[in-house]
C-alpha cells in the first residue's frame, strides 16, 4: 500500500506527459478530412423551433444526401404546426435520416446523461449516441462502440459514420490526425437564405448539428473542438483495419530494459546510440503505428525518460561544477594546472557583451553558446583545446611566433567572428578581443591571469589585441600601488600643473590657457599624461586628481586676473567622471570656497571619453553651465559622434583636434571640415578653439577662416606657471606701451 502511495504522483505525471505528447503530435501530423461528411451548423440562430428545424431538413432533402444525421435538441410539443411539419419532412427521408443523442458529460453512461427526442418524431429512424472518454483536462482519448442504456444497446455516431458492425465492448480511438478546421461545413442560416451550391450534399452524408447545450471538449492538437469532429475523427479511425489498444506497458518495457543494457555499457558510441534509438522510438512509434490503428501508449515510457535523464544531467551537472565550466569545456582552474611546453603563448579570448547574450537565450542554449564560439577558435588557432571560464573569457596555448606574425594571427581569427552566431532561433554579432601573454619560464596561472588581464584592458578600450611582455609584467606592482604613489607626487611636486596660453584673434592677444597635469617621477622620470591618467582612471584616483587641478587652476586664475585683464583658465574633466552624482555640489563647493567668479573657467570635456550614463553626464553639465561655468567639447571631430555631442551637451566652446590643424596648409579636406567647423559653431553661438598650430602660416590662415582662439606650439609650449606668468606680464607691458 505505501508503494502505491509513493507511486500515485507518478502516475499522475506519466498523465501529463502523455498528454503532452499527444497534443504534440497532432499539432504537427494533420490531414484534411474526407468530403464525403458535411456539417451543417445552426449555431449563430436563435431560438430554433420545431418549424426551423422542419425549414432546415427540408433545404438539405432538396440537395439529395446519402444519409442524415439530426443532432439537435428542439423541444417538441410547444408548437402543433410547426411539430407536423417536421413530422412530414422526417418521415419523407425513411431510414435515411437518423437520430443523434449526446451525452452532457464525458464518461458518464447513465440514462440521466442523454435526452432522447421525442418518440413522435423519431419513431422508426436509428438513434446514435454520442459519448467520449477523456482525461484530466477533458481532452476526448476514446469512445465506446456501444452503450447499453435501459437493457437497450446503441451503437455510437463513429460507428455509423464508418459503416462498421459495432462491437459489443471495447473502445477506439479517433484519428486526430483529421484537421478539424477542414470538416466541410455549411450554416444552416445561409442553406435557408440562398441555399448550397449544387452538388455540396448530394451523394453526401449530412450531420444537422448544433454546439448549444453540449459540453466542450479538447481535441488533441487543436485545443477545444465542436463535438462532431470527435464523431468524423472517430469514424476516420474506424475505417481502419485495426484499432488495438496496447496500452503503457510494451513501450515501458522496452525503454526500462534499453536503458538497463545502456547503463552497463561502457564505450560512450554505444550508450549514445540505445540512448538515441530509445528516444527515437518513443517518439516516432506512438504516432507512426495510430496509422495502422494500433495504439501505444508513452505515457509511462516517457516518464521514465524524463526521470532517468533528470538524474543523468544532475549527476553530469555535479561532475561539470567540480571538474568543468558551465559550458562542458575545461574551465581555467585545468589549464592553470596543466605545465606548458617551452615556445608557446597564452592566449585569452573575451566576447563583448557576453553576459547579454546569455540573458538573452534560454538556459539550455547556454551550452551551445560557448561550444560555438569555442569551435571558431579551435578551427581557427588550430588549438586541440579551448578552455572556457565565466564572463564570456575563452583560453588556449598555441605554438609562439613573431609578434608582428601572432598579432596578424590573431586579427585574422578575429574575423571569423565577422559572421554572427546563430544559436537556436536567435542570431547574434560578436565582438571579441584578445589578450596574449608571452612570459616564458613564469608559472601557468600567472600567464593565464596575465593574458586574462590583458583581455579585459583590450575590451575595455576596443582593441583587438592586448600583449602582456615582461616589462608589463614588471610594470604591475607600479601600477598597482598606484594610489600611493600619486598621492606621495601631489605632496613632494612631482605632480604639477603646465599652462599653456591661448591666443584671442579679436582682441590681438593672450586671454587664457589650458592647465595640463604633467609627472616627473625621481626614478622613472617624465610620465606621458595618458599613461597615468589612464592608470589613475583604473585605480580609482581620477577624482582626487580632478580636484587637485581644478584647486591649482583656480589659485592660477585668480593670479592672473589680479593683473587687469580677463583671464579664462581651461581645465580637463574626465569621462569618467561627468556622470557622478557629486560633481556638480563638489564643484560649487570650490568656487564658492575660493571666491571665484566659475565664469573664469572654462571646463573642457573631450569628445572621446566614454560616458557611462549619458543622461546623468548631460544633467551635471547642464547645471554646471547654469553656475556659471563655460563648457568646452575638446578634441571635436575625432569621436564617432560628433554632431550628437554637439546636439546634446550645453557646450560654449569647440576645440578643433590637432590632427585637422596640422594638415590645414597640404590638405583641401581638412581645410574644409575646419571652414565648415567654425560656421557651424558661429551658428550656433559658440566660440571656436583651435589647438596644436605650430607655423605662423596656418596661425594666419585660422584667422582668415574666422577662428576665435588659437593654441600651440607657435604661442608657446605648456610652461609652469611662473614661467607662463612672467611671460604674460611681459606681454602685457608692451601692450601698454604700444597703446
Amino acid at each position: 500500500m505505501a508503494t502505491l502511495v509513493m507511486w500515485l504522483p507518478w502516475l499522475g505525471f506519466s498523465e501529463v506527459s502523455g498528454h503532452m505528447y499527444w497534443s504534440t503530435a497532432f499539432r504537427y501530423v494533420t490531414r484534411p478530412a474526407a468530403k464525403s461528411v458535411v456539417v451543417v451548423s445552426v449555431d449563430g440562430m436563435s431560438d430554433v423551433d420545431t418549424e426551423q428545424e422542419a425549414k432546415i431538413l427540408a433545404s438539405v432533402a432538396r440537395q439529395m444526401p446519402r444519409r442524415v444525421f439530426v443532432d439537435l435538441r428542439v423541444p417538441y410539443g410547444l408548437d402543433a404546426a410547426g411539430d407536423a411539419k417536421l413530422k412530414r419532412v422526417v418521415q419523407g427521408f425513411g431510414r435515411d435520416l437518423a437520430f443523434v443523442v449526446r451525452g452532457s458529460e464525458a464518461n458518464r453512461r447513465d440514462p440521466g446523461a442523454f435526452k432522447f427526442p421525442s418518440r413522435e418524431i423519431s419513431a422508426g429512424h436509428p438513434i446514435y449516441l454520442s459519448t467520449w472518454n477523456d482525461n484530466f483536462i477533458h481532452a476526448v482519448v476514446s469512445a465506446p462502440y456501444t452503450v447499453t442504456l435501459d437493457g437497450v444497446t446503441y451503437p455510437t455516431l463513429s460507428v455509423a459514420l464508418a459503416g462498421v458492425q459495432p462491437r459489443p465492448s471495447g473502445n477506439y480511438f479517433p484519428d486526430f490526425t483529421i484537421d478539424p478546421e477542414s470538416i466541410p461545413r455549411i450554416a444552416a442560416s445561409t442553406l435557408l437564405e440562398s441555399g448550397a451550391p449544387a452538388g455540396t450534399l448530394s451523394g453526401r452524408t449530412v450531420i444537422v448539428t448544433s454546439s448549444s447545450g453540449v459540453t466542450p471538449v479538447r481535441y488533441f492538437g487543436h485545443h477545444i473542438s465542436p463535438p462532431v469532429a470527435h464523431d468524423i475523427a472517430g469514424a476516420e479511425a474506424l475505417k481502419r483495419p485495426l484499432n488495438v489498444d496496447l496500452t503503457v506497458f510494451p513501450l515501458f518495457i522496452l525503454t526500462v530494459l534499453s536503458l538497463v543494457v545502456a547503463h552497463r555499457l561502457t564505450g560512450r558510441s554505444s550508450k549514445t546510440l540505445i540512448y538515441a534509438l530509445v528516444v527515437f522510438i518513443n517518439l516516432f512509434l506512438p504516432i507512426t503505428a495510430r496509422f495502422i490503428g494500433l495504439v501505444f501508449q508513452p505515457d509511462l515510457a516517457l516518464m521514465v525518460l524524463v526521470i532517468y535523464g533528470s538524474i543523468r544531467l544532475w549527476q553530469k551537472r555535479t561532475r561539470r561544477i567540480q571538474q568543468t565550466s558551465v559550458s562542458g569545456l575545461p574551465n581555467f582552474i585545468a589549464l592553470s594546472a596543466t605545465p606548458l611546453e617551452v615556445g608557446r603563448d597564452v592566449i585569452v579570448a573575451v566576447v563583448g557583451r557576453y553576459e547579454e547574450i546569455l540573458a538573452t537565450l534560454p538556459q539550455e542554449l547556454h551550452s551551445e553558446c560557448a561550444s560555438q564560439i569555442a569551435r571558431r577558435l579551435s578551427v581557427g588557432s588550430g588549438a586541440c583545446q579551448i578552455y572556457h571560464s565565466d564572463g564570456g573569457h575563452f583560453a588556449w596555448a598555441e605554438e609562439a611566433r613573431p609578434l608582428d606574425v601572432q598579432i596578424s594571427h590573431l586579427e585574422g581569427l578575429r574575423a571569423l567572428f565577422s559572421a554572427p552566431l546563430h544559436i537556436g532561433h536567435h542570431t547574434f554579432d560578436t565582438n571579441i578581443h584578445f589578450g596574449l601573454d608571452r612570459n616564458e619560464g613564469v608559472d601557468t596561472l600567472t600567464r593565464v591571469n596575465s593574458a586574462l588581464a590583458s583581455a579585459n584592458e583590450a575590451l575595455g578600450h576596443g582593441r583587438a589585441v592586448e600583449v602582456f611582455e615582461a616589462e608589463r609584467l614588471a610594470d604591475a606592482p607600479w601600477e598597482l600601488s598606484l594610489h600611493a604613489r600619486i598621492d606621495e607626487g601631489l605632496r613632494n611636486g612631482d605632480i604639477w600643473l603646465a599652462f599653456q596660453p591661448q591666443w584671442d584673434y579679436r582682441t590681438g592677444r593672450i586671454s587664457g590657457a589650458e592647465a595640463l597635469i604633467r609627472w616627473n617621477h625621481p626614478t622613472r622620470g617624465f610620465i606621458a599624461p595618458d599613461a597615468f591618467i589612464l592608470q589613475a582612471e583604473r585605480a580609482g584616483r581620477i577624482d582626487a586628481l580632478t580636484y587637485w587641478v581644478l584647486e591649482e587652476a583656480i589659485t592660477a586664475a585668480q593670479a592672473v586676473n589680479a593683473l587687469g585683464q580677463r583671464f579664462q583658465m581651461s581645465i580637463n574633466l574626465s569621462g569618467q567622471m561627468v556622470d557622478k552624482p557629486d560633481l556638480v555640489e563638489n564643484f560649487r563647493e570650490i568656487v564658492t570656497r575660493r571666491g571665484i567668479d566659475p565664469g573664469l573657467l572654462t571646463i573642457e570635456i573631450t569628445e572621446t571619453s566614454g560616458l557611462n550614463n549619458r543622461a546623468d553626464a548631460v544633467r551635471n553639465l547642464s547645471r554646471l553651465r547654469d553656475l556659471g561655468f563655460r563648457l568646452s567639447i575638446d578634441d571635436f571631430g575625432t569621436g564617432e559622434a560628433s554632431l550628437a555631442y554637439l546636439a546634446d551637451l550645453p557646450s560654449d566652446e569647440l576645440k578643433i583636434d590637432r590632427r585637422f590643424v596640422s594638415r590645414l596648409l597640404t590638405s583641401d579636406r581638412d581645410r574644409a571640415i575646419i571652414t565648415s567647423t567654425i560656421g557651424l559653431a558661429h551658428a550656433l553661438g559658440q566660440a571656436v578653439v583651435a589647438e596644436g598650430i605650430e607655423d605662423e602660416a596656418t596661425f594666419q590662415l585660422l584667422a582668415a577662416l574666422g577662428c576665435d582662439h588659437a593654441q600651440g606650439y607657435y604661442l608657446s609650449k605648456p610652461q609652469p606657471f611662473d614661467v607662463m606668468f612672467r611671460d604674460y606680464q611681459a606681454r602685457l607691458g608692451r601692450h601698454s606701451k604700444a597703446v
